[in-house]
């Protein structure tokens, strides 16, 4: 965020065409190409200032330049290189600005002049993704970790060393001595029978449980000392007893185990936090056993609570998580000066509400753990800022995970901010992320995608080293995608819900009466509305909430507009409410009502099942294999998905899946072997696509079962959540370390942080209407069970 209001750029050498050549060559091209450039930019700047996409580029490029032999000679030269690797264009005549990104994570800035083709600007620069080994000298490195290794304690008790270790030299030599003597022991020899041996040498516990185990630890920690590279570090860091208290915030939407999925801002990302809750804690008890030690995690899931619950236990403040012995939702109500909210509000209004917010949870959390948490984690834009203001109060380690950033889902949504704020708040939206972005100390992401994007399309945070809110301020050095900061962690799905269709044992066939019902009853009633009049068809699925971004309109309309594909199969949507009077979400309202319009505008009856939001976890899972048993596939056609759960779902259970080429579904699935990746700026190319698959499958009846075995292969090398909490929990010990190396320089971001959050974020956030429907603050409150301390 260095020189956030300043305006700058830096040196960079591109592969392929140096841009200093594109920009030299625009006033000296051939007579011939620059008499077509200057016309391409007249018509560029004919109508005045504007934004362009590529496809606009190009298409006014075809009407400059009829003749398709010159058109060929102009995209090959200068003006081509230019145009095909342009995100868009910002057109103030006589100038017109390309924003050029030849290669993931890299952007380049040409301001050319129509008039005469001159050039000016130049391009960002990046930083090596991985930390230098010359950032500190060796003497100074070795004291940092030894000083790092004296702060370790637990509940007060000193871990690891004691001070009769307190240089590196000291420390050095009896990890030689110490090595010799548990050579000598039995590996599994267990650590209390030779702890007070090693406390004389001034080693406490925290090493391992057994002798194998402290000598492997001490083993690492010698090697770090001695030639330290990151394999080394990782793994010594990775064992450090550092993270035993964890909380994670999720503020929006409605928070609970059970009857909220498919609720306003309620799908994956809860999902996602419980399952990686259980995962956590499973990977911190294992961790804590094999440090030897005998206490307790801590997990604390805080969300806001809704005293109108909608008949939800989102109005309940304390709720145990199912599956785990140690982790809890916490739920804190939303306050202002008029009292407690009442009602659900959308995650684009919660911004008045969330420094409150942030003081009142971090006083509960202080309570209830009796103490500091080891690691905060925040999720989406409003958990992030609430976790960053946490974070930087107590001094903790803080990770964000995005989710989904905006930014990229609404197109010009920065400079066209001033429009759509009133409904969406963007303002606030995207000064909360960049401040939370830069405050945190790791931030998790799914895919690389979501980090800098493909060929095609800058990544979500990518899309932040520089933009524009007019008459707000400009950004120019956001983030850089190359920090090491970012780490891609992929979460997978509950395999005891989510499990292959051929496990016939593990099915739950209480469900499949209920599914068959739910998917074949030709009778509308308030679940399900229209019906599949031949049976025997295979189905395409869908399942996701009903707003614009996830596209299940869209697919609708591919549907109706292929004749080939609805003769080929049915289609099976589950998403949202029939009647959009029950909805309070803006966009749900209106893609409801476009839902029943298509439905009448291609005569889907007969062919078409929609499905209300489905909440049971187990029955959605026997659903995925239900359509596997019909010999169906899954869809997910959003125009941005930054990961994709409901496709990890669908692969999990064997199903085959066709999914958006924009964001993780892109890496997730391996196109044409895992599955398949569709444009969901395409519906007659992915409909097609999908219509081959069918076609090809009855052709040959063993197409379809090799796709689905080479998804579930994929799942298990890459997308479990045992291999994601291992990552997470090893980032959390690294990065506590790495804020003490960089003490100095985390200061003073914090400082402009801060006063960035002071200037902007809280006048905006102030402009956010509150809604009218407060009451007063009740006169009693639900008391919340503190737990004992461990």
């Amino acid at each position: 965020m260095d020189q956030m209001i300043e305006y700058g750029y830096s040196n960079r050498t591109l592969p392929a065409v140096p841009e200093n050549e594109a920009a030299d060559n625009m006033p000296q091209a051939p007579r011939n190409s620059s008499y077509y450039m200057k016309r391409c930019m007249a018509k560029y700047i004919q109508h005045g200032k504007r934004l362009l996409k590529l496809h606009q580029l190009m298409t006014e490029l075809e009407q400059c330049v009829e003749d398709g032999a010159k058109r060929k000679e102009v995209l090959e030269g200068t003006l081509g290189y230019i145009l095909c690797s342009t995100q868009e264009a910002a057109v103030v005549p006589p100038h017109v600005a390309f924003a050029i990104r030849p290669s993931p994570g890299y952007t380049k800035y040409l301001k050319v002049n129509a008039n005469d083709l001159t050039v000016e600007g130049n391009g960002f620069s990046s930083i090596s993704k991985y930390l230098s080994s010359g950032l500190c000298d060796e003497k100074k490195a070795r004291e940092l970790l030894v000083n790092y290794l004296l702060s370790i304690q637990l509940n007060g008790e000193q871990l690891m060393i004691n001070e009769k270790l307190n240089t590196p030299a000291k420390l050095q030599g009896e990890l030689v001595a110490v090595d010799v003597f548990l050579s000598s022991l039995p590996q599994e020899t267990p650590f209390q029978q030779f702890k007070r041996r090693l406390k004389d040498w001034g080693f406490e516990k925290g090493w391992g449980d057994t002798a194998r185990r402290v000598q492997e630890t001490m083993r690492s920690l010698s090697e770090v000392l001695q030639a330290p590279d990151p394999t080394n570090a990782e793994i010594f860091f990775s064992r450090l007893p550092t993270v035993f208290k964890i909380v994670i915030f999720s503020p929006h939407g409605y928070f609970g185990q059970s009857n909220v999925l498919g609720l306003p801002d309620t799908g994956g990302q809860v999902v996602y936090i419980l399952d990686q809750v259980r995962a956590m804690e499973e990977e911190l008890l294992l961790r804590i056993k094999n440090q030897g030690l005998s206490t307790e995690p801590q997990i604390l899931v805080i969300t806001r609570l809704i005293p109108d619950a909608q008949g939800t236990k989102c109005n309940q403040e304390w709720e145990a998580i199912d599956g785990t012995k140690h982790s809890h939702i916490l739920r804190v109500p939303f306050r202002s000066e008029n009292g407690i909210l009442r009602q659900w509000i959308s995650r684009f209004d919660v911004y008045p509400f969330l420094e409150r917010f942030a003081q009142d949870a971090t006083e509960k959390a202080l309570e209830i753990m009796a103490g500091k948490p080891d690691l905060i984690i925040g999720n989406y834009t409003d958990g992030n800022l609430v976790a960053s203001l946490m974070a930087n109060r107590l001094g903790v380690t803080q990770a964000t995970i995005a989710h989904a950033l905006e930014k990229t889902k609404y197109e010009d949504s920065d400079v066209n901010w001033k429009e759509k704020d009133p409904k969406y708040h963007f303002s606030c939206q995207y000064t909360a992320d960049i401040i939370a972005m830069n405050a945190t100390d790791f931030i998790i992401t799914s895919t690389y995608q979501e980090i800098a994007g493909s060929k095609d399309r800058p990544g979500q945070y990518e899309s932040h080293t520089a933009y524009t809110l007019p008459g707000l301020y400009r950004v120019v050095s956001g983030i850089n995608v190359f920090d090491p900061k970012f780490n891609i962690a992929s979460p997978g799905a509950d395999q005891s819900v989510y499990f292959p269709f051929t496990d016939k044992n593990k099915r739950f066939t209480q469900f499949q009466p209920a599914i068959e019902e739910l998917l074949y009853n030709d009778v509308d009633n308030d679940e399900h509305i229209g019906f599949l009049k031949d049976k025997k068809k295979p189905i395409i699925f869908s399942m996701a909430r009903l707003d614009t971004v996830k596209n299940i309109t869209g697919l609708t309309e591919w549907y109706g507009r292929n004749e080939t594909l609805r003769g080929l199969v049915n289609l099976v949507l589950v998403a949202g409410f029939f009647d959009p009077s029950k909805s309070k979400d803006r966009e749900e309202m209106a893609e409801i009502k476009k839902m029943h319009m298509l439905i009448e505008k291609y005569q889907l009856k007969g062919q078409i099942r929609w499905i209300a939001a489905q909440t049971d976890r187990h029955r959605n899972g026997e659903l995925y294999r239900f359509i596997a048993d019909s010999r169906g596939a899954f869809v997910q056609p959003a125009f941005y998905e930054a990961f994709g759960l409901t496709v990890i779902e669908a692969m999990n259970c064997g199903l085959p899946t066709f999914a958006t080429n924009q964001g993780g579904p892109a890496e997730i699935i391996v196109d044409g072997i895992s599955g398949f990746h569709i444009d969901p700026t395409n519906g007659d190319e992915s409909s097609n696509k999908i219509a081959d698959f069918f076609v090809k499958c009855k052709g040959d009846s063993n197409y379809w079962h090799t796709i689905s075995a080479a998804s579930l292969q994929r799942i298990y090398e890459c997308y479990t959540w045992k291999i994601y909490a291992n990552k997470v929990l090893n980032m959390s010990c690294i990065y506590s370390f790495w804020r003490r190396v960089f003490k100095e320089e985390k200061h003073a971001k914090q400082r402009y942080t801060q006063m960035f959050y002071n200037l902007q974020f809280r006048n905006l956030a102030k402009n956010v209407p509150i809604p009218s429907d407060e009451v007063p603050k009740p006169a009693m409150e639900v008391a919340v069970r503190r737990q004992p301390a461990k």
